[in-house]
């Protein structure tokens, strides 16, 4: 018993260089620290180096909104230093900033450039709701939403919640087709809260579809108010609205046709 407890004490007194395997810990980890550091230290030498620098942009794809001087712009703010120490990652995301670019790719072109291309929107129609800096939207042929300012004039103009752009574009897309029968097609396209439609023709006519239902799809609606577009137009003349949300039969409201938000 005696002995054991002189073997204790003596364990106790045991200093850090009497301990090997504490010792080959503490060695390790000043290892992995050093070659952390030498790698870092690595890094900023090759972009420091006078080798393989960068001279030219190469723009690979074919842009029709996006500015040369919007891409010198984010070039100047991205590319940095030599070729090995270039960041695309940092490169890419300073591109995709720019109006119009939805989707930019960087790449290395060995010796002295990079290659860029750029995936412009393709604007589908208006997004009437201003962002929180009060910049306008527009939203492309993917249903995506994105802040630009449109150039042409015959877009549509959506107005419904947020996250609700692809299925508003999907029912237009619907809506258009099936009106060019009767020669029309909607420049205004509205989805309240409650999912209630209503679609504003390019002759200033409103048509309350409702909301979509299982019994009186707003196909169905749409097909009837078609059905009878030209003998309402000779029996009353001009009308406002046409409320089609009856399940056999509409309301014309008389009245000249509004002019939607393109005139106001």
């Amino acid at each position: 018993m005696a002995k054991r407890e002189r073997n204790h004490r003596v364990q106790e007194n045991e200093s850090f260089w009497d301990r090997p395997v504490l010792m080959n810990l503490v060695a390790d980890v000043l290892i992995v620290l050093a070659a952390v550091a030498l790698t870092w230290a690595a890094a900023l030498g090759v972009k420091r180096l006078p080798v393989y620098p960068l001279r030219e942009l190469v723009v690979v794809s074919k842009v029709d909104r996006v500015s040369r001087a919007q891409i010198e712009y984010a070039a100047r703010s991205s590319l940095a230093g030599n070729l090995l120490g270039l960041n695309l990652e940092e490169a890419r995301a300073s591109f995709e900033k720019l109006p119009w670019v939805r989707r930019a790719e960087v790449r290395r072109h060995w010796p002295d450039a990079v290659e860029l291309s750029l995936e412009e929107h393709v604007a589908a129609a208006r997004w009437l709701h201003a962002d929180a800096s009060g910049d306008s939207r527009l939203v492309n042929a993917r249903g995506e939403v994105f802040s630009a300012t449109a150039v042409e004039d015959n877009l549509p103009g959506f107005i419904g919640p947020e996250g609700s752009a692809a299925t508003m574009l999907e029912r237009y897309r619907e809506l258009n087709g099936r009106l060019a029968e009767i020669k029309r097609h909607p420049t205004e396209l509205t989805l309240s809260p409650r999912a209630a439609w209503q679609v504003r023709l390019d002759n200033g006519v409103l048509i309350d579809l409702g909301r979509d239902q299982p019994k009186v799809p707003l196909a169905e609606r749409i097909d009837r108010f078609i059905a009878h577009y030209a003998a309402a137009q000779d029996k009353t003349g001009a009308f406002a609205a046409a409320d089609m949300r009856y399940p056999n039969g509409f309301v014309l409201r008389p009245g000249q046709p509004g002019k939607g938000f393109k005139q106001s």
